[in-house]
């Protein structure tokens, strides 16, 4: 490769966050990644690691550009530094969420900006931190090239049954009121590895994506073609403390009987209902799990909630593949969550879909939980979406340069 498109800094964004990881695309070699919390706040909580070398220290980052630039010292640092200037980044890329029409991958313009903004009310907690960065970014860094690459991209394969409500199809052509999908990054990543440690005979996967935010999805010979979720990224699952699919004609009757506005309650649907607000707990699994050993109700039914709307789900995906070779369990509960895995797979033996107990119980990291005589492989994989997203960045690079 290159070096025009060899160092790939991958930014993820949070409101209030900024973290980031290195990566040299001649050897897929991770560099460097850090992080910095409560950007704009009195004290912001700086980490890096670089090699051996680790630092976690406090200071005042006011912006995202503030944390980049931060991150860039850190980078280029005499004693400790992994390059030589930040001219050696080639691209600083973005797991971007949703643009609308505007998907794949993308030099962050304003045509890019504008679409984002459009879409700002579909994705409240991403899109808003996402264009306000990229545009300080933007102009403090104007010769490093900033690249999007939206999660929407990989979901462009979804054929239009499994695409477009049951409504105007005036609405899907000209509102885009349509399944887009999320977890792009993640779940193309489940696609690539799960042809290299299950084999090439594995066409039929399908990806759990399951942790503060989840979802599923159907992928056939490496492409998506069904997701769980649909317009936003509140839709699909239960997540951490967003509703997920919800009936729109429990709206008014909401509105009308506690007197709240549709802003308040759209609000508490994104903010303060999921596993969060079905316990009454952060809604983090580990959280629950505690109250559970304590005797809450409220817990044991949220977890019940969440499982049931996973085996719902993904008994749907197994009939629109016909069957699948591999279902995998990734994002920090399907890598860790042995009791929800051991949950979703209870009693699907007649589906061919047998958990190894010991297995399951035992496993740290990538592996496979199957029982011997399971005719679907299940597998656990940690994900790496900043790596997809680099590699998405240094192919479209190679592309400018061709």
């Amino acid at each position: 490769m290159a070096e025009r498109e060899s160092k790939i800094l991958v930014a993820n964004l949070g409101s209030t966050s900024f973290k980031y990881r290195l990566f040299d695309m001649s050897n897929n070699r991770q560099m460097a990644r850090g992080s910095v919390d409560r950007i704009g706040g009195d004290e912001s909580t700086c980490k890096v690691e670089i090699g051996e070398y680790a630092d976690q220290r406090t200071s005042h980052v006011p912006d995202h550009a503030a944390a980049v630039r931060q991150c860039l010292e850190q980078l280029t640092d005499p004693e400790h530094g992994c390059i030589a200037s930040a001219d050696e980044v080639s691209a600083i890329g973005f797991k971007a969420v949703h643009g609308g029409r505007v998907t794949g991958v993308q030099r962050v313009d304003q045509r890019v900006l504008d679409a984002m903004e459009e879409f700002n009310q579909v994705a409240p907690a991403h899109n808003p931190p996402y264009v306000s960065a990229m545009r300080r970014l933007a102009e403090r860094f104007p010769d490093i090239p900033l690249v999007a690459a939206f999660e929407t991209g990989f979901h462009a394969t979804i054929p239009p049954a499994a695409r477009h409500y049951a409504v105007p199809l005036e609405w899907s052509e000209t509102l885009l009121v349509q399944r887009w999908g999320f977890h792009g990054a993640s779940h193309r990543f489940i696609a690539e590895r799960s042809r290299e440690v299950i084999g090439p005979l594995a066409g039929r996967v399908i990806s759990c994506h399951l942790g503060g935010s989840s979802s599923l999805c159907a992928i056939q010979d490496g492409q998506s073609v069904a997701t769980t979720m649909g317009m936003s990224p509140q839709s699909g699952l239960p997540q951490n403390n967003r509703v997920g699919d919800f009936d729109p004609f429990a709206l008014p009757w909401i509105m009308s009987q506690t007197g709240m506005t549709l802003d308040e309650v759209l609000q508490q649907l994104a903010n303060q209902s999921g596993l969060a607000g079905l316990s009454g707990t952060s809604g983090d699994i580990r959280d629950l799990e505690r109250a559970i050993a304590e005797g809450s109700d409220r817990a044991q039914l949220a977890l019940d909630v969440y499982v049931y709307e996973i085996r719902r789900h993904l008994g749907g995906l197994l009939v629109q593949l016909g069957g699948a070779d591999a279902i995998v369990f990734t994002g920090g509960i399907g890598e860790n969550g042995r009791t929800v895995r051991e949950g979703i797979c209870r009693g699907l033996s007649e589906l061919g879909i047998e958990l190894d107990q010991a297995r399951n119980g035992s496993l740290a990291g990538e592996g496979c939980v199957s029982s011997d005589t399971s005719r679907i492989a299940l597998w656990v994989i940690p994900t790496n979406e900043e790596l997809i997203v680099a590699r998405q960045v240094a192919q479209w690079l190679h592309e400018q340069d061709n």
